[in-house]
């Protein structure tokens, strides 16, 4: 059996949740591979991150969002709503603040000393029931999906704009 492993970058904008398509990546890091036959497994290593498997709709609203992307939002934002004060969730705690404050690069997370930096608790929950990984079938050295189905990474993080890493591992024949 053979694994090819590639990692891709991908960008945050921060502010709402990024939508990357990384159907195109994917696809090339397949044909890359040389297998012919196997799985292909995507995994975001970020716990505010998830890669999932959604049709892909032509329609766009305001933000550059796909449709069932806002919709994603919309119905994530009911049972999940957005941290936007410390009262929000528990997390992060008074002990959580003071291991970030005490990294070597705290500045980048916590810039300033501002805590609101930290209010992510929203984007963990959302990655949590999201999920960080997906796997495919390799067939015939192609992606083994249908027509419409795109491989979509979202980092749900507002914080800040960020570089995000995508695993790509494919494995057979």
């Amino acid at each position: 059996m053979a694994v090819y492993k590639e990692t891709i970058q991908v960008q945050s904008h921060g502010k709402t949740p990024t939508y990357v398509n990384i159907t195109p990546q994917i696809r090339e890091a397949i044909e890359k591979s040389g297998i012919q036959n196997g799985t292909c497994t995507v995994i975001s290593p970020h716990t505010t991150c998830s890669v999932f498997f959604e049709e892909f709709v032509h329609d766009f609203n305001e933000d550059g969002d796909e449709f069932l992307q806002a919709d994603l939002n919309k119905v994530l934002a009911k049972i999940i709503p957005d941290q936007t004060s410390a009262d929000v969730y528990t997390y992060p705690g008074e002990k959580h603040y003071a291991a970030v404050a005490s990294w070597p690069d705290a500045e980048a997370y916590l810039p300033g000393g501002d805590r609101t930096a930290l209010w992510n608790g929203d984007a963990h929950l959302k990655a949590t029931i999201l999920g960080s990984s997906q796997v495919f079938d390799v067939d015939n050295g192609k992606l083994g999906v249908g027509t419409t189905g795109y491989i979509y990474f979202v980092d749900f993080d507002r914080t800040r704009p960020r570089t995000r890493k995508c695993k790509i591992i494919i494995m057979g024949e």
